[in-house]
């Protein structure tokens, strides 16, 4: 999760929401991404979507089988699906985010009985320094 902290620091430096991702497999990391859809005029531009494709590319493959994903902030439902289709096996995330997250809040994708993959997922990692962050963030723009 330190990674994955250090790349949301980056991603706040550079005027984007402080969310950073790395895909981990074998005890190595495969894949980062900060948020950036500000700098790339992308909406899809999240840290989990850049950190699978980056482990995509990495691997060779579109299945991550095996591999887990540390994200700083609770993933949205775009992100969930991402995480379900590249068939990530652990989830681990920082920030719970009740108003836009989909693993625990909200549309919990994951318990829906159409997935196809539900990966095991685990809240509150880093949590505190992850949502102050966040808080630091947000507050600088109010």
């Amino acid at each position: 999760m330190g990674a994955a902290l250090d790349l949301a620091r980056s991603a706040a430096d550079a005027g984007e929401v402080p969310v950073g991702a790395v895909v981990v497999h074998g005890g190595e990391i495969i894949g980062r991404g900060g948020n950036r859809p500000i700098s790339d005029h992308d909406p899809t531009a999240h840290a989990e979507i850049a950190a699978i494709r980056h482990a995509a590319r990495t691997l060779g493959t579109d299945r991550l089988n095996g591999c887990d994903l540390y994200v700083t902030l609770e993933p949205c439902a775009m992100c969930a699906g991402a995480i379900a289709h590249a068939r990530i096996r652990r989830l681990y995330y920082g920030a719970p985010d009740p108003k836009g997250g989909a693993a625990t809040h909200g549309p919990r994708l994951f318990e829906q009985p159409t997935i196809h993959h539900r990966p095991e997922v685990y809240g509150g990692i880093g949590e505190e320094e992850a949502a102050a962050l966040l808080r630091k963030f947000f507050e600088a723009r109010r």
